[in-house]
């Protein structure tokens, strides 16, 4: 009798040793597929599809510090050819103007304002002349915020009779803002300043 109670009890005792490797196993194996199913979330959260001309394209998303240069150079961009490029059209000059004044500060806003107190843009209008811009560079000091920029460009001033080429260098400072369908790059420019802006050459239209 005492021999099948000490059987019963030896194999209870395996059958509870069983159990609890059995539940052990199952949590380690719950805890490994949640880990991994989260995993998978975070990296499926990193990537875009873009539909373009009906297909579907993968982009992956990244932190903004990765492109803080490129989406300052752009917005720097940006800025200057709508604040820069001109039509004799009251509308089109009002229109590029009110854009890029989204994304700088008072200090554009008093550099327009001058302009027009100056009668540039009426100038602009009654001699119709067409002023363009061409980009060269775009130079960023990311190592202190708010950021410095340095702005290279040329400018095309397209008169009836000739065309004035000039230099352009202008400088600034930007700051995180909030994106917005107005300044999507979520950056803005404080203290513009032109620095140069001079003929560099003109010749007669034929």
């Amino acid at each position: 009798m005492f021999t099948r109670m000490k059987n019963i009890d030896t194999a209870f005792r395996y059958v509870r040793g069983f159990t609890m490797l059995v539940i052990a196993g199952c949590v380690i194996i719950c805890c490994y597929t949640l880990y991994r199913s989260f995993g998978s979330v975070a990296q499926m959260q990193d990537r875009v599809y873009i539909l373009a001309n009906g297909k579907a394209l993968e982009a992956y998303a990244s932190e903004r510090k990765d492109n803080v240069p490129v989406e300052a150079r752009d917005h720097v961009k940006t800025f200057h050819k709508l604040f820069f490029t001109l039509d004799p059209d009251d509308k089109v000059i009002k229109t590029n103007i009110t854009k890029a004044l989204y994304l700088a500060d008072d200090s554009a806003k008093r550099i327009y304002d001058d302009l027009k107190e100056n009668n540039f843009y009426s100038g602009i209008i009654s001699g119709n002349i067409s002023q363009t811009i061409q980009i060269d560079s775009v130079s960023i000091d990311v190592r202190e915020y708010p950021y410095r920029f340095k702005c290279y460009a040329r400018q095309n001033i397209i008169r009836t009779t000739s065309i004035l080429k000039r230099s352009l260098l202008t400088e600034g400072a930007l700051r995180n803002v909030s994106r917005s369908d107005n300044n999507p790059h979520g950056f803005l420019i404080e203290r513009f300043n032109t620095v140069e802006n001079k003929d560099l050459s003109a010749e007669a239209r034929k």
